[in-house]
């Protein structure tokens, strides 16, 4: 318990219980009067020093300059009330602390001191493929195939759920893990039990993926990191950070008729990135706020990956007590989340004094208009009157690299092949998706997408049969309130049968395109779209044939795959025609938004929320049916090609070897701008000549089984070869080439990176990776920093980096440099041809200081330029001079 040097800790009694909090207001009170002007978020960062306060990780002089305003560099120490995991993050956890119980069972620790000190909720929903689609049995489909590849992750799963404490799994064919998270497992203020004594905190979460910032709309501070971040999370690691700078957004105004909240995180995105945002806080106030439902406000905080910044948290008020009653949370959790942010002063209040923040902005929420992001970023909004032009505008730049290998696909039929050979055509849309959480939690986008359906189908229009369209809600909930309004009827005539409960299309698991789709694509090099309802489109992440992807809201999403096309202009020109052969235009099916706002009122309901979650960490039948191993330490089997131990805790000594400068080292990859992490961490299908793929045939699994490289990520093996191997990864050591290919320095022979990277590691070089702006943006992936320390990358040298894919680097060992202001490697004359020495990162290294690096090109003098280290604070510095998170923690459970 804290040593409560400031006397915050007071009782609260709500119904017929009293609890202690640690009272911002006393602390305000005691001297410290700026307290009462803090933004929300960094409100709740001070309540966690206050409770924590232990002189190891938080001193009574961190809560004092957080208390009074200090910025720049001052660093604290921050521990969540909780860590929530998706599947394809969450299983690489499970399976390091799974070996860190080998590991410190080796160092002569107990094993059993490896268990999360804190609630772990782990949702499978990253592992169904949309292999089947457009049929009513399209989801019992997906879910045998899902089964059938994932059994042993799932068996793994079940070992876990049984082995280690706090821990608990959220089965397949539930939902998506961030509208699971809202819907049910936010506590918003929770309560625990220390010292005989209830005491009440806000809740506050780590997530393995980096849209965990979803539940910022309930106004709970929380953020995706790396996997390895998390898990020290778990091991009552705190996790270090600069206190920082919240950037306030203030929303006026009401959204106009025919815009959704899709197109005002559009316009927010677009602002936001502009602005840049990268690092800080973003916290939403204003009068425009009383306009905005709870299903808003967690859209805007799912997208805050998008625009780069940390959170994107709205304050408590009185419109997040309606929804937690209106999701079925008992009115005794209910009354503690009131009671406890009006004593703690963070209850929101029309006409309050509004926050003291670094920089404030503005949006009239009357002037966003329906749009469309694409064709590869987000951040790329476009007005919806201007997408088709600004398709032909991209179009050539989409059209340079095209090659038209054989085709491969799945199903079809003798309709699609007849259209395709006769209508496909650049721009094209191949697959209409309503997927991802970003949408699927609002109720009023997906109403809207089944009015449009609606509408449609009365007037005798039909999708056109090259789409391919899906339907994955993120809850069951979904299900229920679109069957209630009688929608799910109209959306299944255009084929938007549900397909699975799951995070699908906008992670890549969008399955094959039909045969004669794929193979008219690939022979003709046409540029195909994809329109889909989620929050990534970046290039090479949706489909592999798919090559221009588009953001929408779902009834747009509806609405593209009536046209087929983005070369239709849907402001202007018809959906196609209708049984009397009259044009039928988007304005003809678009619903009112009281048509929208009266259909939700009655169909969707508080029992449908208490009904779905009441057993939701049962599971179906065939869940529970599974195996279930038993013993505290997990029986590796050696012949498994998806779970297997990872190499991170071999040979683990009791002391860390010291560190040392970087010598004679060579370029892996010279890379460009926003290399995101889905070049970088092997995503998506695994093709048979891939490194990852040859490595499968040889342990006998037959292409049809590969599965994708997300359910293999308990596998190192196939991880580690599927390392930058992105199939629109440009690496500028192998020009003209576009995928995973470098040249190996070593005989200038051009070859795939793992097997550079192969070469390298028998002949003793290190190796490091040079890079542009922006570097490892996109979600939170450990793989994109463990597969590059497995590939024996030391450090990488770049303009700039992403925050959680710059810590993950440093939480695996990997040093992370900046080019000093002004300097890239081309201005520089590298060529990634270069010899490299790296000096003063041994044990003169310190947070945030400036090295030298020499580059030596053939006999001539060596060329000496400083970079910044980004080991931004001491405790990241501890983890990486012990080879990172994982040994650090090993070390320091093993010495219990």
């Amino acid at each position: 318990m804290s040593l409560d040097s400031f006397k915050t800790r007071r009782t609260l009694t709500v119904g017929a219980d009293t609890l202690d909090y640690f009272s911002l207001t006393a602390l305000e009170q005691g001297g410290f009067p700026h307290v009462a002007r803090l933004p929300f978020s960094l409100k709740i960062l001070l309540e966690n020093l206050l409770r924590r306060e232990d002189n190891a990780f938080v001193h009574a002089a961190d809560i004092k300059a957080l208390a009074t305003g200090a910025k720049g560099d001052t660093e604290i120490s921050f521990m969540p009330a909780r860590v929530l995991l998706q599947d394809f993050t969450g299983v690489p956890c499970i399976v390091d602390l799974a070996a860190m119980r080998d590991g410190i069972r080796q160092l002569g620790g107990d094993p059993e001191h490896v268990n999360p000190l804190q609630p772990v909720e782990l949702v499978i929903d990253h592992s169904v493929q949309v292999d089947h689609f457009g049929g009513a049995d399209s989801l019992g489909l997906n879910a045998d195939l899902e089964y059938q590849r994932n059994r042993e992750r799932y068996v793994f799963l079940r070992w876990g759920q049984n082995a280690f404490r706090n821990f608990r799994v959220v089965p397949p064919e539930t939902g998506i893990v961030h509208q699971v998270n809202i819907e049910y497992l936010a506590r918003v203020v929770c309560r625990d039990s220390s010292g005989g004594r209830l005491v009440a905190y806000p809740d506050t979460v780590f997530g393995t993926d980096s849209h965990t910032t979803m539940v910022n709309g309930l106004g709970v501070v929380g953020w995706g990191v790396g996997g390895i971040e998390a898990e020290a999370a778990m091991l009552g690691q705190p996790s270090s950070m600069l206190i920082p700078e919240v950037v306030g957004y203030r929303l006026t105004g009401r959204l106009p008729e025919g815009a959704t909240a899709t197109d005002l995180v559009l316009t927010i995105t677009e602002a936001l990135r502009k602005r840049g945002v990268v690092g800080k806080f973003v916290e939403f106030f204003g009068a425009g706020l009383k306009h905005l439902t709870i299903a808003d406000r967690v859209t805007l905080g799912n997208m805050c990956p998008e625009y780069g910044a940390t959170v994107a948290v709205f304050p408590i008020d009185e419109m997040t007590l309606e929804y937690l009653r209106f999701t079925g949370r008992e009115e005794s959790e209910v009354a503690l989340v009131e009671a406890y942010a009006k004593a703690q002063g963070l209850f929101r209040i029309d006409g309050a004094a509004d926050p003291e923040y670094a920089e404030t902005l503005e949006l009239d929420l009357s002037t966003v208009e329906p749009s469309i992001a694409g064709p590869r970023r987000p951040q790329d909004r476009v007005s919806l009157g201007r997408a088709k032009a600004s398709f032909a505008s991209a179009l050539p730049d989409l059209k340079k690299g095209i090659k038209m290998p054989a085709a491969s696909g799945s199903g079809g039929g003798a309709a699609v092949a007849e259209a395709v050979t006769t209508q496909l055509e650049h721009g094209s849309v191949v697959i209409a998706a309503i997927t991802s959480c970003t949408n699927t939690s609002n109720p009023s986008v997906m109403v809207a997408a089944g009015l449009v359906a609606k509408r449609a189908v009365e007037r005798g229009l039909t999708s056109k049969p090259w789409v391919k369209t899906s339907l994955a809600p993120g809850s069951k909930v979904v299900t229920d309130y679109l069957a209630k309004a009688g929608l799910q009827t109209y959306l299944d005539a255009l084929g938007f049968q549900t397909v699975g409960y799951g995070c699908t299309t906008c992670i890549g698991n969008s399955g094959p395109l039909p045969d004669e789709v794929a193979a008219e694509v690939r022979e003709r090099g046409l540029v195909v779209c994809s329109v889909l309802s989620g929050n990534r489109n970046f290039e090479g992440r949706i489909q592999q044939d798919v090559r221009a992807n588009y953001l929408m809201s779902p009834p747009l999403v509806v609405a593209y795959a009536l046209a087929g096309s983005l070369n239709v202009d849907l402001a202007t020109e018809p959906l196609g025609t209708d049984r009397e052969g009259r044009p039928v235009f988007l304005k003809d099916v678009w619903p009112t938004s009281r048509e929208i706002q009266q259909t939700m009122l009655a169909s969707v309901s508080a029992d449908m929320f208490r009904a779905q979650y009441a057993k939701v960490f049962d599971g179906a039948e065939r869940w529970r049916s599974l195996p279930v191993p038993t013993g505290d330490q997990f029986a590796w089997e050696p012949d498994s090609t998806y779970i297997r131990r990872p190499p991170f805790l071999e040979n683990l000594s009791r002391e860390p070897g010291k560190a040392s400068d970087i010598h004679s080292a060579r370029v892996l990859a010279l890379l460009g701008d926003s290399i995101t992490t889905d070049h970088i961490s092997p995503a998506g299908s695994i093709k048979a000549d891939s490194p990852a793929g040859k490595y499968l045939v040889a342990q006998g699994v037959a292409p049809k089984d590969f599965n994708s490289y997300g359910a293999r990520r308990g596998n190192h093996e196939v991880m580690m070869r599927g390392t930058f191997a992105n199939v629109r990864l440009k690496n500028a050591l192998a020009p003209g080439t576009e995928g995973g290919w470098t040249t190996c320095l070593i005989d200038d022979a051009v070859m795939s990176i793992y097997d550079a990277a192969d070469r390298y590691r028998d002949a003793g070089v290190p190796l490091i990776i040079l890079a542009g702006k922006e570097y490892g943006s996109g979600s939170s992936r450990d793989w994109a920093a463990k597969g590059t320390m497995l590939l024996g990358v030391k450090a990488v040298i770049a303009e700039s980096f992403e925050r959680i894919h710059r810590s993950n680097l440093v939480n695996m060992g990997v040093l992370p440099l900046e080019f000093a202001a002004g300097e890239t490697a081309a201005s520089l004359g590298l060529t990634g041809r270069e010899v490299f020495d790296i000096t003063g990162v041994g044990e003169t290294l310190t947070p945030r200081s400036t090295v030298t690096v020499q580059a030596r090109a053939g006999t001539g003098p060596a060329r000496a330029f400083q970079v910044r280290v980004r080991v931004d604070t001491p405790e990241e510095l501890t983890a990486f001079r012990h080879g990172g998170i994982l040994p650090y923690v090993a070390r320091r459970l093993a010495a219990r």
